[in-house]
């Protein structure tokens, strides 16, 4: 986490950089025509900076794909370019927007700074979301992992209907040990009857597993990559910092939104 200290000198240069330079003048931004903006409040560049999506590791870490989304270096950490990153995060969008019309979407995020983010955001919109770890299989072993949910599901409208009630105290207690590790392990995949549609990971280096069973399954990735990441991990990249809990508050907040106005379209038609 030293390494992505903020110091006064990477936010100057990211200020001054083109990053948070608007090619379209901040004065029209809201006359874009008919522009993904007016649905869904895409941050701005200097949105952006405040939350401190433009720091990225130290260069000696970074992967050279990332290259083409660094606009500079600063004291050996390297800076977003946040115009790129926010015309990436559009594109994210604008998926997800037209994608969550045709099934679930399963949010991904289990690194600590994540868990309550992806969480919250998921439950707002009524999305699946996976919080304390990737659950092997999940994608390209799915009718596994479904049993599991239905038992989940199951073992849940029984207790709350007291079934167990003739159950010895034993019994019941190793029951509902049983479902509190479901609910603990797939808990936000509740009513998941097939494979999600796409998948959002709050950080493509945390969930590289998740990443690959989604290639490997044709699932589309939309993800957070660092600059220490593999870009060639995700379908829609969104360039930034995956470590600050303001970078991807506010970058997995968008992407919700933009799943919502695509299930509120949907149920409109």
């Amino acid at each position: 986490m030293a390494e992505k200290k903020v110091t006064k000198e990477a936010t100057k240069a990211a200020k001054t950089s083109k990053a948070a330079k608007i090619k379209v003048p901040i004065s029209d931004q809201g006359k874009e025509k008919e522009s993904l903006s007016r649905r869904i409040k895409v941050p701005t560049p200097e949105q952006l900076l405040e939350a401190g999506v433009h720091f990225g590791h130290l260069k000696r870490r970074w992967h050279p794909k990332m290259a083409p989304f660094i606009y500079t270096e600063q004291k050996g950490v390297h800076i977003f370019d946040l115009y790129e990153t926010r015309e990436k995060l559009k594109e994210a969008c604008q998926f997800l927007q037209k994608t969550a019309a045709e099934g679930g979407v399963l949010f991904v995020g289990t690194k600590r700074q994540a868990r309550e983010i992806i969480k919250g955001e998921a439950e707002r919109i009524g999305a699946y979301f996976l919080t304390e770890r990737w659950v092997g299989g999940l994608l390209t072993n799915f009718e596994s992992v479904k049993k599991n949910i239905e038992k989940l599901e199951e073992l849940s409208r029984k207790m709350k209907k007291g079934e167990f009630k003739h159950y010895t105290k034993k019994e019941r207690l190793l029951i509902e040990r049983e479902i509190k590790k479901l609910e603990r392990d797939i808990g936000g995949l509740r009513g998941m009857k097939k494979l999600p549609v796409a998948l959002v990971l709050a950080s493509v280096k945390n969930e590289e597993i998740a990443a690959r069973e989604g290639q490997q399954m044709g699932i589309p990735v939309v993800a957070i990559a660092d600059t220490n990441a593999n870009p060639e991990l995700v379908d829609y990249i969104i360039p930034g910092n995956d470590d600050a809990t303001a970078s991807i508050e506010i970058t997995i907040r968008t992407l919700a939104d933009a799943v919502a106005s695509g299930k509120r379209r949907t149920a409109k038609s």
